[in-house]
């Protein structure tokens, strides 16, 4: 792996992360809503109480994302965050670029004073399940549950 960059997304890299998103939506049938996805990215990068957005490239050329959103949770003592997702394009997994960006978060999360990171695997990915339990991630043997408030909240799985 030559120049692996991880750097804060900026609005100008809101196409490339838009299209990225597609094809990660894509591979689980979520749906994708171009301009619902578009307004929440512009909110999440100009608020950075939010959290973080990163875009990942290789050789100045980007293969993905991550991104870190804040939360908190008495349970795990107060400021936490949720790797909302990550997505490499398919031909740069399986080289370590996702064990390396995961290592850069985890790094940035205590420097932000995170007490607790949390995220999701699909059932099937057993690839990124292994990765994560790698870096100490584990099952807490709960269902993750979700009530939608309004029309804009969560992408879900297109039956």
């Amino acid at each position: 792996m030559n120049s692996l960059k991880i750097i804060p997304a900026t609005p100008d890299d809101i196409p490339a992360l838009l299209a990225f998103m597609e094809r990660f939506y894509a591979i689980d049938h979520y749906d994708f809503q171009f301009e619902r996805t578009k307004n929440a990215l512009h909110d999440f990068i100009a608020d950075e109480r939010l959290g973080r957005i990163w875009m990942i490239s290789v050789d100045h050329l980007p293969i993905g994302y991550i991104i870190l959103a804040y939360n908190f949770c008495f349970e795990f003592g107060g400021r936490n965050a949720f790797i909302d997702e990550l997505y490499l394009e398919k031909e740069h997994r399986g080289k370590g670029i996702g064990r390396k960006v995961v290592e850069y978060v985890i790094e940035e999360a205590k420097k932000m004073n995170i007490a607790a990171l949390h995220l999701e695997v699909e059932h099937q990915n057993i690839t990124a399940a292994e990765l994560y339990r790698k870096f100490g991630f584990t099952d807490h043997h709960r269902i993750l549950m979700t009530r939608m408030l309004t029309d804009n909240v969560i992408n879900t799985k297109k039956e």
